[in-house]
């Protein structure tokens, strides 16, 4: 492979960009890229994603509706269910999910099922990179050997191979695909050098390249064990303050006055979304093949993974002051997203504590203006239609389980008989006689 020749194409935008897997991440990307100029195709299985893409009709929150139909309308994006067109592309990222299966170990399927439908289709001189988080030792040991034995081509001579990390935080105001920092491993300096010239030529973040996929992959693992062990820290000691009567939200917004050596972070009913509660079992599944216990990560992972259980109990404690057991009581709960002002309801917390009433008998119903359906162990969801002073009045307990902003709050109290806020989503509210907080 020419490296050379392969930047001044880059630099002259002269390249086809693939990307595998069009969700919260692989959509935005492939957004990106057309938008700087290179021409991009979108691989899904999904026959309505692709249909969807090819219509300029957008799905994701991240993605501007008028940027995907122009560039469509452009011919500078389509998408296709056939993977054979990978033939046509200089660049591939493969962007799919990365789930734990039901005894929470690493699902790969996904990755390996994506790698072996594009490795018969390789050209030589591709870039392939994958993006999707997953346990240090993947790109090398897993997908490596994949593209290898299905293209017929090897991995430095025939291909370049890399590692970078998704950085996406649905719903962020400030930070998006395009201006998030990148960083990249690869299989040797020139592939490094190729695949971080092409995120350069695409995004305005900056990239930091490090020694290996490796690196890369413990990286955003790093980020993400990082969160859930200090929300596993503030929820443990949400948990004491409720015990000696402190307010542990006003200890927060205390402690992050000090403007050195502390980071706030805030408890809530548990964890969601595609990362955070997922990627420390990654981490301590591949730790045991070294003979190592993450005891610290997976302290927090239990922590949390508690949450909606004892939200749940918190909920029957505020019940059975006003004389109503648990067993028959109507609860609303007011938010399923994962996390406020965005409709990605996977892994949410909400669910769960949703599911946690239900086995103690309470009638649950939910309001989300965010989140009209949603699906969890099979069974579909509905929200109530509105946010009506009847509806509220009519449950005997509110809990506040996602922070969405455009939920008038002081309504909610006004009408509530009592309201759990989890997420101190009340904290504007000045009267709180009937309300109590995480």
């Amino acid at each position: 492979m020419n490296s050379n020749r392969l930047k001044e194409r880059i630099a002259d935008h002269n390249l086809v960009c693939g990307t595998v897997g069009l969700g919260y991440v692989g959509l935005p990307l492939a957004v990106e890229k057309a938008k700087a100029g290179f021409k991009t195709v979108g691989f899904d299985v999904q026959v309505e994603r692709a249909d969807m893409v090819n219509r300029g009709e957008n799905y994701i929150g991240d993605v501007v509706q008028e940027d995907l139909a122009a560039l469509v309308e452009a011919g500078m994006l389509e998408a296709t269910t056939d993977f054979s067109r990978v033939s046509e592309c200089d660049f591939v990222a493969i962007c799919v999910p990365t789930p734990l299966d039901v005894h929470q170990m690493p699902d790969t399927s996904y990755m390996e099922a994506s790698t072996r439908e594009i490795a018969p289709h390789l050209k030589t001189g591709v870039m392939v990179v994958l993006e999707s988080t997953t346990y240090p030792g993947t790109t090398e040991e897993l997908i490596l050997p994949i593209l290898e034995e299905g293209s017929g081509l090897k991995c430095g001579e025939g291909f370049y191979l890399g590692f970078s990390p998704e950085r996406v935080d649905p719903g962020n105001l400030i930070y998006k695909t395009k201006n998030t920092p990148k960083v990249v491993g690869a299989v040797g300096a020139d592939a490094l050098e190729c695949i971080s010239a092409l995120y350069e030529a695409v995004l305005e973040g900056g990239v930091t390249r490090v020694s290996s996929p490796a690196v890369a992959e413990m990286e955003k693992i790093l980020e993400n064990t990082y969160r859930n062990v200090n929300i596993g820290l503030v929820n443990e000691l949400a948990m004491l303050c409720d015990r000696m009567g402190i307010d542990v939200w006003e200890v927060i917004d205390a402690a992050k006055t000090k403007p050195y050596g502390f980071t706030p972070f805030y408890p809530g009913p548990g964890l969601g979304g595609h990362c955070i509660p997922l990627d420390p079992y990654y981490l301590s599944w591949k730790a045991r093949e070294y003979g190592f216990h993450t005891s610290m990560i997976e302290a927090s992972m239990t922590v949390n993974d508690g949450m909606p259980e004892w939200v749940a109990s918190r909920a029957a404690r505020i019940l059975n002051r006003a004389g109503k057991a648990m067993m028959g009581a109507k609860v609303l709960v007011l938010g399923v997203a994962y996390k406020q002002d965005i409709d990605d309801y996977r892994e949410s917390p909400a669910l769960r504590v949703i599911e946690r009433l239900e086995e103690r008998g309470a009638e649950v119903s939910y309001y989300d203006p965010w989140v009209r359906r949603c699906w969890y162990k099979g069974t579909e969801k509905e929200s109530i239609p509105e946010l009506s002073a009847e509806a509220i009045a009519s449950a005997d307990l509110i809990l506040v389980a996602c922070a969405h902003t455009n939920v008038n709050y002081a309504f909610v109290q006004k009408h509530a008989k009592a309201v759990l806020d989890t997420k101190n989503a009340m904290k504007g509210v000045a009267n709180r006689e009937n309300v109590e907080v995480l």
